[in-house]
């Protein structure tokens, strides 16, 4: 087997020649803008994070203006990318950053692991990239990786399993350069040794390779066990003004989509004209209850189930009827919702024509 130094070697010659220099939060590469590209990429690819990080800095460009920033604000700029708690975690880190370490990232392991939203490999990514401290990292590449370099079983995220790709992980680590090291595992795993048909021939660690050795490269890791996602159903207004304007209400601090401007959702057709009688009973003599126009259904997968969206749409409504602003209820011009964090299936459903189901 490789060296460790050989090993660090060898990554780092593949990535001075292949790997990714000119990502936005390299340039400059200071302990904010590595957080938050950590984060956004977080169960997201390199390609759709840049432009959502090349936003989200113009508009809070440290850790003051995140703190400082309204969570509206916070997750205006994050919609789209979804794992919205990942969003909220970061705003409420920021705070407190602000709190407890002067508006700044610690240098410090435990001190990061603290914050909300942070793990052992986010932290690791952060005092590695920012500091060029030597600390591993484990993220999905990382474990593709090591689970085929060393002929690993078990699914990686099962705890023993990933102990034991941590240990791995440890003893990896060069001497120099841990920035550009970190960088390379991330973009060898993303490019080369990739999940599906990883260019084997080309690795430059490939003689170290046990799953390439023993013909088990597609076997390793081993998958995720599988299982049926159960589906959920629900109900949603789309109630429409006559100027087009659409009333929105904003989810439950905690729960599916938390903290975001949505379409107000009930279990059924029934409780959607109950949810109408009991926050709007203005409408009541504005509209036909019972017969809204029924819309195509929105599904969106979630990590533990699958939901499929009934939307029920009642359109010209006017004025002198209509529910007025609070807290929760906001009606919102199209113009104006690129200002409100809203879910991605949600945005879509109302910039889209509205295209009605055949009776």
């Amino acid at each position: 087997m490789i060296a460790r130094t050989d090993y660090a070697a060898r990554l780092l010659a593949w990535f001075d020649v292949h790997g990714r220099h000119d990502l936005p939060w390299q340039h400059p590469r200071t302990p904010y803008r590595v957080w938050l590209s950590e984060i956004m990429l977080q169960q997201t690819q390199v390609r759709v994070v840049i432009p959502y990080f090349e936003r989200f800095v113009d508009a809070l460009s440290d850790v003051r203006a995140l703190a400082d920033a309204p969570q509206d604000t916070v997750l205006a700029l994050w919609s789209g990318l979804g794992y919205y708690a990942r969003a909220r975690n970061l705003h409420a880190a920021a705070q407190r950053c602000v709190e407890l370490h002067d508006g700044d990232l610690p240098r410090d392991l435990d001190a990061l692991l603290a914050l909300p939203g942070i793990g052992r490999s986010t932290a690791g990514a952060i005092l590695s990239q920012a500091w060029g401290d030597p600390f591993p990292i484990l993220d999905g590449n990382v474990k593709r990786v090591l689970a085929r370099r060393h002929a690993v079983d078990g699914w990686p995220a099962q705890p023993k399993i990933e102990k034991q790709l941590w240990a791995i992980a440890e003893t990896l680590l060069p001497d120099t350069r841990l920035a550009d090291y970190t960088q390379a595992q991330m973009d060898f795993g993303a490019t080369l040794c990739t999940r599906h048909n990883p260019a084997c021939l080309l690795c430059p660690v490939n003689e170290d390779c046990a799953a390439f050795a023993q013909g088990r490269v597609d076997e390793l890791p081993t998958p995720r066990p599988t299982k049926a996602l159960p589906e959920r159903e629900a109900s949603l207004l789309l109630l429409e003004d006559a100027k087009g304007r659409v009333l929105l209400e904003k989810r439950p601090p905690t729960g599916i989509w938390a903290a975001l401007w949505s379409l107000p959702q009930a279990e059924d057709d029934a409780r959607a004209v109950d949810w109408l009688r009991m926050h709007a009973p203005g409408l009541i003599d504005a509209v036909d209850l019972d017969t809204p126009q029924r819309l195509l259904p929105v599904q969106h997968g979630f990590t533990h189930f699958k939901l499929r969206l009934r939307p029920l749409h009642w359109s010209g409504l006017p004025a002198r009827h209509r529910v007025g602003d609070n807290d929760r209820l906001r009606w919102v011009a199209r113009d104006e919702l690129a200002t409100l964090g809203i879910p991605a299936p949600i945005r879509t459903l109302l910039l889209a024509p509205r295209i009605a189901l055949e009776d």
